[in-house]
């Protein structure tokens, strides 16, 4: 059983859950649960799973020999994938709503919808090589090339502020990212 629980097919269960949940509700309450509830979840838990593959780092620089947080480290790619799974479907709600190729393109300029196209863009890349097989064949290249989550975070940011009806929840996970990310910049300097 403790094998079971530490299996990738397990993770991609539970991650999966949230996804068969909103389709469920959406699906079985479409005029209480309805677009703008399903837009908004897919768009959290692509963010707050983005998040948590982000925290991997500096949650590892502080909690040193904890189990834990080298479960994380090692599944920060699943996390990762998720979080890109949930933005795809939230892109796909998105443009399902719209219905109309003109419509969306004349909403593309506007910077709330331009950030999270460009966050999108940013984050096919990453997704496309978050394998064992990318990391072998682009060897060092993959670091560089995975760091532009970064610049795609801050866009997701962005975006979620400026297209949110309510931005509060978006600050929150604004303040934390920032704080994470200077505790990693602060730890790695350290332990240089």
């Amino acid at each position: 059983m403790k094998v079971a629980l530490k299996t990738r097919p397990l993770l991609w269960l539970v991650l999966a859950l949230p996804g068969v949940w909103i389709a469920w509700r959406w699906l079985v309450t479409p005029d209480l649960y309805g677009f703008g509830h399903a837009i908004g979840d897919t768009g959290d838990w692509a963010a707050w799973l983005l998040l948590l593959a982000l925290a991997a780092t500096p949650l590892r620089l502080v909690f040193r020999r904890q189990g834990w947080t080298t479960w994380l480290l090692r599944r920060r790619r699943d996390i990762g994938v998720a979080s890109f799974v949930y933005a795809t479907g939230h892109t796909a709600i998105y443009l399902f709503d719209k219905a109309s190729l003109a419509t969306v393109l004349a909403e593309a300029a506007d910077v709330a919808m331009l950030t999270g196209w460009l966050a999108l863009a940013i984050f096919i890349p990453l997704a496309v090589t978050s394998n064992d097989k990318a990391v072998r064949a682009l060897k060092r290249s993959w670091k560089r090339l995975h760091r532009l989550v970064y610049p795609a975070a801050i866009l997701t940011v962005v975006h979620w502020v400026l297209a949110a009806f309510d931005p509060t929840t978006a600050y929150v996970f604004l303040a934390i990212l920032v704080v994470l990310e200077l505790v990693r910049i602060v730890l790695q300097r350290v332990r240089a």
